[in-house]
């Protein structure tokens, strides 16, 4: 990601972090272990399983309403974001879990440093994958886990800019995916499967899982502007990669 993508993320969220917690903050604060725009829970899917004395790494972790409920349960926990807008809700609210400002592709830790790197439509939705994943696998340790849930590149490939809606039908070519400048958003970074699989690869991890959720029929979502309930309940709008460092 250049400089200029960084700035442009940064200045988004840090003009849009009021609205965002405004909107989402309660029930981000009401269930912090749970995943997605849908808020699957952790205890369901056991994705991170024990982090009770692990050092743990939130890639992008807004107002940390992750890193404080980890951190209840044991985990050495670090929280970091590129906005510092999101980093003042955390910080009110965040108590001991220490916080740091930067972007997911320079972390500001020695190699090593942490067990588990995760992140929920945190730093590897908002930063090129080819920087941020060798940035992660300098941060773990031999063995170390990668976590992280993002948008499924279905909700890209089927969303209408023309009408800002989301539809049954491809509204743009698969080699359309990777860096997309959203029109009045963030620039976001979006791999198919396959891309995915290489860069894991390529920088020493095993995938251990990939979960593709699809909500049920009772779910529903603060966040007006994703996949509607409808969509979410026949295709995958999130997935969850699981990764393990050789």
């Amino acid at each position: 990601m250049s400089d200029s993508d960084v700035r442009h993320n940064r200045s988004f969220w840090d003009a849009d972090s009021d609205n965002y917690q405004d909107a989402h903050g309660a029930q981000l604060a009401h269930a912090p272990l749970a995943w997605g725009a849908y808020r699957v829970p952790e205890s369901e899917l056991q994705i991170l399983g024990d982090v009770s004395g692990r050092a743990v790494l939130e890639l992008g972790c807004g107002a940390a309403q992750w890193s404080i409920a980890l951190a209840e349960r044991g985990a050495r926990v670090v929280g970091l974001d590129v906005s510092a807008a999101q980093l003042g809700h955390a910080r009110r609210a965040a108590g001991t879990v220490p916080l740091v400002q930067a972007s997911g592709e320079q972390v500001p830790f020695s190699d090593a440093s942490f067990d588990i790197v995760f992140c929920d439509h945190g730093a590897l939705s908002f930063c090129d994958p080819h920087v941020s994943v060798p940035e992660v696998a300098r941060l773990l340790r031999p063995g170390g886990l990668l976590a992280f849930c993002c948008t499924h590149p279905m909700l890209y490939l089927t969303w209408d800019d023309k009408n800002e809606q989301q539809t049954r039908k491809l509204q743009i070519d698969y080699a359309d995916l990777g860096r997309l400048a959203l029109e009045q958003g963030t620039v976001d970074w979006v791999l198919p499967p396959g891309g995915w699989i290489r860069v894991l690869r390529a920088n020493g991890f095993d995938i251990e899982d990939l979960q593709e959720l699809i909500v049920g029929p009772d779910a529903a979502t603060t966040y007006d502007d994703f996949a509607p309930p409808k969509w979410a309940r026949r295709w995958p709008a999130e997935w969850i990669w699981k990764a393990r460092r050789r």
